[in-house]
């Protein structure tokens, strides 16, 4: 397997998946009645951090995701090419293909949880989180 190709899979899956960085997604807290309300804003800003540390940051999911389609992408292309004469060729797309698709999904198994543990975070501190 080309080396290019495994760069080429990392990096474009981290542009994709990893500069999204959660999208500046903040949950939606409902202070009607809210006996902790002054504290939303601190609260806001503490959770993010914490959210950011529990899911392990986009950007690095995305590389192990990426590293891990690459490979297993590659095997699979490298089997393919060996049947079509050029298992070279066949490894490098198929490293290609597993890489994007495994960083997308990692990138997207974090943000998931990086608004979970947002959204819990909120409400242990007393919060009436929306979404």
């Amino acid at each position: 397997m080309k080396k290019s190709a495994l760069s080429i899979a990392i990096i474009g899956s981290a542009l994709l998946t990893g500069c999204y960085s959660y999208g500046g997604w903040t949950p939606t807290v409902d202070p009607y009645n809210d006996p902790n309300a002054y504290r939303i804003n601190q609260d806001i800003a503490e959770c993010k951090q914490l959210a950011q540390q529990a899911s392990g940051g986009t950007t690095k999911e995305t590389a192990i995701g990426a590293g891990t389609g690459a490979l297993l992408g590659a095997a699979g292309g490298a089997v393919v090419g060996a049947f079509t004469g050029n298992p070279g060729a066949g490894a490098a797309i198929g490293a290609a293909a597993g890489g994007f698709g495994g960083g997308a999904k990692q990138g997207f198994s974090a943000e998931d949880t990086f608004k979970r543990a947002y959204s819990n975070c909120m409400r242990n501190r007393g919060h009436r989180v929306v979404n």
